[in-house]
């Protein structure tokens, strides 16, 4: 969540949803999703009570949350996405379950450097002498502290949003960064374990005037931007957007690091929560593609206030 402090109690897994079914692909009946299932809640931790940060993997789905207030202390949990089996990550750095490096942790993406896996993370600061961007090395349940840089655009700080990998050669890492509406591109070298990214803009993402379910919605532009996700195969981005009760996911279609001006959001597919359990809160915090599913995490409260995160999976939508 991007800094708006709430408070948390323990929470429970959440029921099944049922679907709703889309109609033909048409502005007017557009491809509309609308209804999720709950993998498994991620409860609050002394430490820990808003959920941030999100990526989905081959067998696991990654969750960060942190204490919101300073920003001083994360933790991670970790999700079978199949049998919704979770666990809260271990710091082996500093064999503890909660670490001090990660910041805001608004997005995170993963990224295999020799055979290990890593998660990248921004971190949100705006300082120049801090870290934007954090690498974790993980095996298991474990990560350890793996290495920190900088996000520079013209010569100033980037306190970027949102990361994802782009593409991964034999000798360099190339991600797009997102702050507000507009795309970054930046690379690094695949071993580097510090340093600066100079960043260079690639394109702003359309979101007044989007078309949700064939319509526009009216307050569009008020909504809070959050992290997003490219599907570097399909060439297609998912922007989720949250203002209260309310969360939608845009689409792009045809994005590239090459890609300019700006990118319209694709008017005949789109998903939209409007939570009536969690009527004072449902906040999707990161959106992430596996095995052809929208996987996403989320910030909710009911109306006495308590709190209610979790991970969970769009009903009846398969990549194409």
């Amino acid at each position: 969540m991007l800094k708006a402090a709430i408070s948390r109690a323990t929470v429970v897994c959440g029921v099944a949803m049922t679907m709703i079914a889309s109609g033909p692909v048409t502005a007017a009946h557009a491809a509309y999703y609308n209804t999720y299932t709950d993998i498994a809640s991620t409860p609050d931790l002394d430490c820990c009570k808003a959920a941030q940060g999100f990526a989905a993997g081959a067998t696991y789905l990654y969750s960060i949350k942190n204490d919101n207030d300073s920003d001083a202390v994360s933790a991670i949990y970790r999700v079978n996405k199949a049998t919704g089996e979770r666990v809260v990550m271990r710091n082996g750095t500093d064999d503890r379950s909660t670490n001090t490096w990660l910041g805001h942790g608004n997005d995170m993406t993963i990224v295999d450097i020799d055979g290990v896996h890593h998660m990248f993370i921004v971190t949100m600061d705006k300082t120049t002498a801090g870290v934007q961007l954090v690498k974790l090395r993980y095996d298991g349940t474990t990560y350890e502290y793996a290495g920190a840089y900088r996000l520079r655009l013209n010569g100033g700080v980037l306190p970027a949003s949102g990361v994802n990998r782009v593409s991964v050669t034999g000798t360099t890492i190339t991600f797009m960064f997102k702050s507000g509406r507009t795309v970054y591109n930046g690379s690094l070298p695949l071993r580097a374990d510090s340093g600066n990214i100079d960043l260079t803009k690639a394109f702003d993402l359309q979101v007044d005037g989007a078309l949700v379910d064939g319509a526009t919605v009216p307050d569009l532009g008020t909504f809070t931007a959050q992290g997003f996700f490219y599907d570097q195969t399909e060439h297609v981005l998912y922007n989720p957007l949250t203002k209260d009760k309310r969360s939608i996911v845009l689409v792009y279609r045809n994005v590239t690091p090459a890609t300019t001006g700006t990118a319209p959001a694709a008017t005949d597919l789109s998903f939209r929560i409007t939570s009536a359990k969690y009527s004072q809160l449902f906040e999707i915090e990161g959106v992430g593609i596996s095995d052809g599913k929208l996987y996403f995490n989320t910030n909710r409260r009911d109306a006495d206030g308590a709190g209610h995160d979790g991970v969970h999976v769009f009903d009846g939508y398969t990549v194409p």
